[in-house]
């Protein structure tokens, strides 16, 4: 045990100085994790580590693909969704049987069964080296989203193949059996995420100012999703999925402030520990995998291994070219489109409602504003050819494919070739892929939004709050919880305040002087304070002062502190 415990505080320091030094070398951290896990199984006296594949798919898959579902915005995943679909889905199935006839004709022995439970292994990329690298460098959010959603549906197809294939090993499947598996774990995995996403914020909404324990009950909501769902032999990843994207969503409306900053903290901090964890592991569980092969040709599995990558890597770019034209076009017909909507709706909202006919009215004004976003972001964020060729090139494989090659079948015909052969895909893709994805998006020039659009439309934002606030302080009918009116006098400043603010927000967010009056006093007010902080830790250390006060103290910087940072 003690052995153990010092393994796992070796991980968690190594994963912390690679995540800390990686973006200041320019490499994604899980690119070099891989390297860094080579490099330590290779050191005198290092032990042979082997965790069950299960431990991975049950225990580190649901809180991962949770904790990015959660930070995935519902209006982005449904505007983007037949893309996200037609790569999580669609080419998912083209690479597993693409790469699973590959398999067959070189290793004709295994039989076509065991060479798509492989090639179902190896399908689905891992978009979390992809994203980190793009969100560093300012790729289009819409690309980042794509890559976002295709990485956490893609490996419910997967396993669901893979699933369907280690069966059709042993026993005949039909296309139509398959196909009908495939809709019964989508389907039923869908209802149980749906209800305990729903569940669970309601219950969370139910415990009022104590971040501590609506925390915790976050931490069993993607088991309480996976499980059951794996139970009824559903998709347990499309089940966490779905709770994740509803806890997300309905956070802003359901969860106190509190609430949210704990829970993003502590998940940030989860997520980056276990995605970083199976990556390193990866890279130090090589030398066991290339050991059990040394024995049987291992210069014809990795050739073999190099060649399927090569596969893969043509697959998705093949199917990237019709896709991105599809999404081109559509960014015409929505460019062509936006006026006539734009027209309309206001026709639409200038006749007003009937009487008695408000809430219809209104529900109408709502879909139709929600249309015509939709067809301004389809008009102003699609994708270049450029974009595609990031598309394309970001097919790094990871988590999912390190554990499901190892639930292949043990007395399966050369599973350590096959386990050899995933590997090899997904450490020449995370590498080489990883390594260059920089490289070639500073190539290509892409760049995200514009940051004077960005600050603009932040800045019209704020004005919408302001002016919802003004609302509220004019409200003639304004009273306390317990029915008694505000002090005159307090309502006149605080609405002075309030205007003196809405006049500043724009100035604050478009204006970029750093010497401007704004930047200087936000400056001013971050050094008291810091100020305040140091007064504080000598008060700390004098022990003149209870500590729940001294507690209170620092709560009470930190919000404000928190302004400023």
């Amino acid at each position: 045990m003690q052995e153990l415990a010092l393994l796992a505080v070796a991980g968690v320091l190594i994963i912390v100085a690679v995540s800390y030094f990686a973006p200041k070398l320019g490499v994604a951290a899980p690119v070099l994790l891989v390297l860094v896990g080579m490099g330590c199984s290779q050191l005198p006296g290092a032990p042979h580590i082997f965790v069950e594949p299960q431990v991975i798919l049950t225990v580190v898959l649901p809180p991962i693909l949770y904790s990015a579902a959660v930070n995935v915005p519902v209006v982005d995943f449904r505007r983007n969704f037949a893309t996200i679909g037609s790569l999580s889905v669609v080419l998912v199935a083209v690479s597993a049987f693409g790469t699973g006839l590959l398999i067959w004709w070189l290793l004709p022995d295994i039989g076509f069964a065991a060479a798509l439970a492989l090639g179902a292994v190896i399908s689905p990329p891992d978009a979390v080296a992809a994203t980190s690298i793009g969100k560093k460098l300012g790729l289009p959010p819409r690309l980042v989203t794509i890559l976002e959603g295709e990485g956490l549906v893609n490996d419910a197809t997967a396993l669901v193949l893979l699933r369907t294939a280690i069966v059709a090993i042993t026993a005949s499947v039909t296309f139509g059996g398959a196909v009908g598996d495939f809709a019964y774990a989508v389907s039923v995995g869908v209802v149980i995420g749906a209800v305990v996403g729903i569940g669970s914020v309601w219950a969370r909404s139910k415990i009022h100012g104590q971040p501590v324990l609506t925390t915790a009950i976050s931490y069993v909501v993607p088991f309480l999703a996976f499980i059951p769902a794996e139970e009824l032999h559903a998709s347990g990843v499309i089940a966490v999925v779905v709770a994740g994207l509803i806890t997300g969503h309905l956070s802003a409306r359901k969860f106190a402030a509190h609430d949210r900053i704990s829970e993003r903290t502590n998940w940030r901090t989860i997520q980056l520990l276990l995605e970083n964890g199976v990556f390193l592991l990866m890279g130090f569980e090589l030398t066991s995998v290339v050991a059990d092969v040394a024995r049987e040709g291992l210069a014809q599995t990795l050739v073999i291994g190099l060649l399927v990558t090569l596969a893969l890597i043509v697959l998705r770019g093949v199917f990237v070219i019709p896709l991105i034209a599809v999404l081109r076009r559509q960014q015409r017909r929505a460019d062509a489109f936006a006026d006539k909507i734009e027209s309309f709706v206001d026709r639409f909202t200038a006749r007003g409602p009937r009487p008695g006919d408000e809430k219809r009215y209104d529900r109408g004004v709502r879909a139709l504003q929600r249309k015509q976003a939709d067809v301004q972001f389809y008009a102003n964020e699609g994708l270049s050819w450029r974009g595609g060729a990031v598309l394309a090139w970001s097919g790094m494989r990871g988590v999912v494919t390190l554990a499901a090659a190892q639930t292949l079948p043990t007395d399966l015909k050369h599973r350590p070739e096959l386990i050899l052969i995933a590997f090899t895909v997904a450490i020449v893709t995370l590498v080489v892929q990883g390594g260059s994805l920089p490289l070639v998006i500073r190539w290509l020039g892409i760049r995200g939004n514009d940051d004077d659009h960005e600050r603009r439309e932040y800045a019209r934002l704020a004005g919408e709050l302001m002016t919802a606030t003004h609302s509220f302080l004019g409200n003639p009918d304004l009273c306390r919880e317990n029915g008694q009116s505000f002090d005159s006098e307090l309502l006149e400043q605080t609405r002075e305040r309030t205007l003196a603010m809405s006049e500043g927000v724009e100035k604050m967010f478009v204006e970029q002087n750093p010497d401007s009056t704004l930047h200087q006093r936000r400056e001013l007010q971050r050094m008291m304070t810091e100020a305040q902080q140091n007064a504080l830790l000598d008060a700390r250390s004098s022990g003149t002062y209870a500590s729940h006060t001294l507690e209170r103290a620092q709560s009470f910087i930190d919000n404000q502190s928190a302004r400023f940072f």
